[in-house]
């Protein structure tokens, strides 16, 4: 049956209810949301209000939370549950085709002085992932609905697993203050579910083919980066881990460097393929020369390492351009991988670093 929501002011032993207020909550719902949208349950990150859809008609607000899954938002308004219902699932069906690209777009459109990649890692702390859009949630917002859009949305929700609900609000006056009460249709107390689309390939930015991100893990008494600057060359080691994706490397590739909490540093196109660092042969001064035999600063040896697995690997580079550790480029919203080497298909990292390291100049 429709919840109720009641509210009463206890006093000693009396009880008085408060009766919901008649004006128009939901006139004001709309901006409540977006101005904090954890008031639905969970932290969002709104992207976009009144958003035009290609059928026709303006979805609420749109939001994303910490995995990237799109939240499509319909406050019930004028319109009849049934429509508000149906309305919201053809807005989702459209939402499900949107591209990464699409909801960026979208972001750019609603805060255009901000990247969507900055404004997730303020709201969440990290990173945006590499699948934007891969799944949606439907929230329906109300002050009540009929037994028969009950019926519905939990038939969806906890027969077929479609992740649409109703979120209810109601508005209370009471001796000078005003308060916002919430309750779900459907129990909300677990992680909400969410319905993924099988568009990875949509969802996911497309790799250029040709740029990659390299960690360079300079640190204290181990390798450092001013040696890879001046010899030209990248390295990772001590474990299997470490070098294994060093290897994926091809030749002609080009390479974003970065210093793990530090920022960026280099860019530049790989000219050797991977090898043990004491078999690595560079270019200096038109001569070729062992890697290990230069006047290094860094040390590159490790326990065990006359196994394969255990050492150093190295792969030359040709510099294009590349900053000191100390003036490392680094901006909210970046790309950083806990892999040695890593497909660069973050577009926004590649435009942020192209613009401080001024590369198309």
């Amino acid at each position: 049956m429709p919840v109720e929501m009641g509210l009463w002011r206890a006093e000693g032993d009396t009880l008085t209810r408060i009766v919901p207020a008649a004006v128009g909550l939901e006139s004001q719902l709309e901006s409540f949301i977006e101005s904090d949208p954890s008031i639905l349950g969970e932290v969002l990150l709104v992207i976009g209000r009144q958003v035009p859809t290609a059928h026709g008609g303006f979805i609420d607000l749109l939001a994303i939370d910490e995995t990237a899954a799109v939240h499509v938002i319909e406050l019930k308004r004028d319109r009849t549950p049934r429509d508000v219902t149906a309305q919201t699932l053809d807005y989702g069906s459209w939402v499900a085709s949107l591209s990464r690209t699409e909801i960026l777009g979208i972001f750019a459109t609603y805060q255009p002085a901000v990247a969507l990649e900055e404004a997730f890692e303020q709201r969440f702390g990290g990173m945006l992932p590499e699948e934007v859009n891969a799944a949606q949630v439907f929230t329906i917002v109300a002050a009540s609905v009929d037994a028969a859009t009950e019926r519905i949305v939990r038939f969806l929700n906890e027969d077929f697993g479609l992740p649409i609900n109703v979120v209810f609000f109601r508005h209370f006056h009471d001796n000078g203050s005003a308060y916002l009460a919430r309750t779900w249709l459907v129990e909300h107390e677990q992680p909400v579910k969410t319905a993924r689309s099988t568009k990875t390939s949509r969802s996911r930015e497309t790799w250029n083919g040709q740029d990659w991100y390299v960690s360079f893990g300079d640190s204290q008494g181990g390798r450092q980066w001013s040696d890879g600057a001046r010899f030209g060359f990248v390295s990772g080691g001590g474990d299997k881990w470490f070098s294994r994706t060093l290897k994926n490397l091809p030749l002609g590739s080009r390479i974003f460097v970065c210093i793990p909490k530090v920022g960026y540093v280099g860019v530049g196109t790989v000219v050797g393929e991977a090898k043990r660092f004491d078999q690595t042969v560079i270019s200096q001064n038109g001569e070729t020369m062992n890697l290990a035999s230069l006047p290094l600063e860094g040390t590159y040896t490790h326990d065990g390492d006359e196994e394969d697995d255990a050492a150093e690997w190295a792969v030359p580079v040709e510099w294009t351009r590349t900053f000191p550790r100390e003036e490392g480029f680094w901006k909210q919203g970046m790309f950083a991988n806990q892999n040695t080497a890593a497909k660069l298909r973050n577009q926004f990292t590649i435009d942020q670093v192209s613009l401080a390291f001024e590369l198309d100049s």
